[in-house]
């Protein structure tokens, strides 16, 4: 019997290395966790015209995401009612109808079965085709141009799950006017790693900046587009302009505030703008990296948004797209592009080191004897409060607050009846 209070104890500080490797805590995540929670699907940037599509995962069921030939966003289990055959293989496109090539049903781009081989030959016209539709996802729902969906048709709203955390995404996703985009397409790669990993790391873990990330930092990967002032970031130091913050849900994030833009970069020409859009506080706010529980990334200093989708107790599927101001210039939008990629692209100085990380750490938690033993969630404990101009409880940084604040979360979905 799974006793997910003996595996998560935030209060002490500790987490069983078991929740990494374990095939029943992993069947359960699928059922409690990615089977009802709000998951991001892809950006409307993707879908602008009616009959587009995109290929996504809720967990590991396969979906697509479709804007219908009215013009409204659904997504659906991609899989035939029939048989199971994907009705659609392609990753992107624009369709009225996807047929299966198994047997050949077709439904329509709003999920309706049109079409069955044989109906009145074989069927005798006595299917109800009203009921077999492709499966839909119970709630979808858009953020300010980013598409989440959920299976449980009880969820609370989508603006209800997000919280206050919608504060810190505007940053990046509503700037200016016109919102953003995605630039190019999606990379994907596969890490043997455990997708809580990914999660605990990139909600807010400036802890392994340093250490892991000092090569890169002493070569100089600078972001040319979102400069700070010279000096605002000296390899091997902690920003102490920077703070941490978790929301309900087990959302968090790591900023910096009170920024100022250096000279000629893009955010100084358009903090005007900023500041007009934004309002004061957030036009010099800073987000570096954050996660919508359980699997979505926004990773603000990078130009990207990302999410993880979990293959097996070892086994991550990671999805990365660039994100851009859909008002920038074609100039800003290249050099953007190219820091992301050589940075947090799938070959990027970053991503490689973090992956790193992950892979090994997975691997080296799931012998017998490493099992026995509990990680370590002490840093800066006790040290949340709260603030007149940030919403959420605020940690300085580095802290692992964050993290302590997914787990709790995790431990709550985890330990709902299925």
């Amino acid at each position: 019997m799974l006793d997910v209070g003996e595996l998560i104890k935030p209060e002490l500080g500790t987490v069983s290395r078991r929740i990494y490797s374990d095939p029943e805590v992993y069947e359960r995540e699928l059922e409690n966790i990615f089977a009802r929670s709000w998951l991001f699907l892809a950006h409307e940037s993707q879908i602008p015209n009616p009959g587009d599509f995109v290929a996504a995962y809720m967990g590991e069921d396969p979906v697509l995401v479709i804007r219908d030939s009215r013009g409204k966003i659904g997504a659906f289990l991609n899989t035939c009612r029939h048989r199971g055959m994907r009705v659609c293989r392609a990753d992107a496109g624009n369709a009225a109808a996807f047929t299966c090539t198994y047997h050949g049903w077709t439904y329509g781009n709003d999920g309706n079965l049109v079409g069955v081989p044989g109906y009145k030959e074989y069927y005798y016209e006595e299917l109800d085709m009203e009921k077999w539709g492709l499966v839909p996802v119970a709630q979808v729902d858009s953020y300010k141009g980013l598409v989440f969906g959920t299976f449980d048709p009880d969820a609370e709203s989508l603006t209800d799950y997000l919280g206050d955390y919608k504060f810190y995404m505007d940053p990046l996703i509503d700037r200016r006017e016109g919102g953003s985009i995605i630039f190019g397409g999606v990379q994907k790669w596969v890490l043997p790693c455990n997708w809580k990993f990914i999660s605990e790391n990139l909600i807010g873990d400036a802890y392994h900046v340093p250490v892991t990330h000092i090569s890169p930092q002493k070569v100089g990967a600078r972001n040319t587009v979102n400069n700070l002032r010279p000096g605002e970031n000296r390899p091997g130091q902690m920003n102490p302009l920077g703070f941490s913050v978790r929301t309900r849900n087990g959302h968090g994030m790591i900023l910096r505030k009170d920024l100022e833009w250096e000279e000629g970069s893009y955010l100084q020409e358009i903090n005007g703008e900023m500041r007009e859009h934004l309002g004061p506080v957030r036009a010099n706010l800073g987000p570096i990296s954050g996660v919508v529980f359980p699997s979505f990334c926004v990773l603000w200093a990078h130009n990207t948004i990302r999410v993880w989708h979990p293959r097996g107790p070892d086994k991550t599927e990671l999805w990365s797209w660039h994100i851009t101001d859909k008002a920038a210039s074609p100039e800003v939008q290249k050099a953007s592009v190219a820091y992301y990629n050589l940075t947090f692209g799938v070959s990027g100085m970053f991503e490689q080191d973090d992956s790193e990380n992950w892979n090994q750490a997975t691997q080296a938690s799931r012998g017998t004897v490493a099992r026995r033993y509990q990680y370590s969630y002490h840093l800066a404990q006790n040290r949340e409060g709260a603030s007149e101009d940030y919403p959420g409880f605020i940690a300085p940084i580095p802290s692992e607050n964050n993290q302590k604040g997914f787990y709790r979360r995790w431990a709550e979905v985890m330990g709902k009846a299925t």
